[in-house]
């Protein structure tokens, strides 16, 4: 199941408006078929790896990280149809699907075709699925918040110079985590000062840069939508992961409203002293209220610089 969820990331952000599943199919102790959802949500990641599988497929174990679709589409025939004519000997699934079109149904018609299903609960698949399973369980999109800073917590010399804080290495590094995103938003004084592009520029994944998104009360310029509030990220259409790269009131706003469910922190060996801090006030008014959230999930070395990722942990969520 985790070779499946890290076959899902290569469709990861190109199969919206669908989620990025990972399917592999295992016969004999040998992989006969994997796929992935691709752009724009089809082929579907069950169809690709039966197809790569063929007639070997009869028998097999099929690894699916979400429940496989079980509701009619003009654009493709239903998953759950696709593996009953194949009749796989068992079908392991990762994650329930909380669309109520194939909630639970998917997984019946294969045991209804004599299929053995498990639901398999995976960390590796939940968390392959955290956008699609955050847009349907509270109306909003995934959502990661990069700071990069000096080793005192700044994040531009008092006068607002910035660039660069971190080297080219995790600047690199932050461009391949814009290629994973929906969108990227940053707020109006940030826009206002940097006139930051928020693409990406690495060869190859150029075109994965992400939709631009603005916090702010004014008017949004052209090519970028616009938000006030920083709940209204629900309303961003088609938006399951969201990245949020400043500034310092922006962070603290998202983070106060305990809307950062991941956490990424660029750190460079230098010292400012008195300069722009990361965040802005959170209004915390006891330490032991701050403690208990973070879990470190990813750490690296970029270059000089140190990243850290970490996960918001919430209870009864990954």
């Amino acid at each position: 199941m985790a070779a499946a969820a890290r076959l899902a990331a290569r469709g990861r952000p190109l199969s919206r408006p669908n989620p990025a599943v990972g399917c592999i199919i295992v016969k004999n102790g040998r992989m006969i078929g994997r796929g992935w959802t691709r752009e724009g949500g089809r082929p579907h990641a069950e169809a690709t790896a039966l197809l790569e599988a063929g007639d070997q497929a009869g028998g097999a174990d099929l690894y699916v990280t979400l429940e496989p679709c079980a509701h009619r589409s003009e654009r493709g025939p239903a998953c759950a149809d696709l593996i009953v004519a194949a009749m796989p000997s068992r079908v392991v699934v990762g994650v329930s699907d909380p669309d109520a079109r194939t909630a639970g149904t998917g997984i019946e018609r294969l045991r209804s075709a004599g299929i053995d299903v498990k639901l398999h609960s995976s960390t590796a698949a939940d968390e392959s699925l955290a956008g699609y399973l955050m847009r349907a369980r509270k109306g909003r999109p995934h959502v990661t918040l990069k700071l990069a800073m000096s080793l005192d917590g700044c994040i531009a010399l008092a006068d607002g110079t910035s660039q660069w804080i971190t080297g080219r290495e995790a600047r690199a590094h932050v461009h391949a985590r814009r290629a994973r995103a929906d969108a990227i938003l940053v707020g109006g004084s940030t826009w206002r000062k940097d006139a930051p592009k928020l693409d990406v520029r690495l060869p190859g994944l150029m075109d994965r840069s992400p939709q631009r998104v603005l916090l702010s009360r004014g008017p949004a310029p052209e090519g970028v939508t616009g938000i006030r509030e920083p709940e209204d990220i629900r309303h961003l259409q088609d938006v399951q992961y969201l990245y949020i790269e400043g500034g310092a009131q922006t962070a603290a706003a998202f983070l106060a409203m305990d809307l950062v469910d991941a956490l990424e922190i660029y750190r460079a060996p230098i010292v400012i002293g008195d300069g722009m801090r990361a965040l802005g006030s959170l209004d915390l008014r006891e330490l032991a209220s701050a403690h208990g959230r973070w879990k470190i999930v990813e750490e690296a070395r970029l270059g000089s610089d140190q990243f850290v990722a970490y996960r918001r942990t919430r209870t009864g969520e990954f």
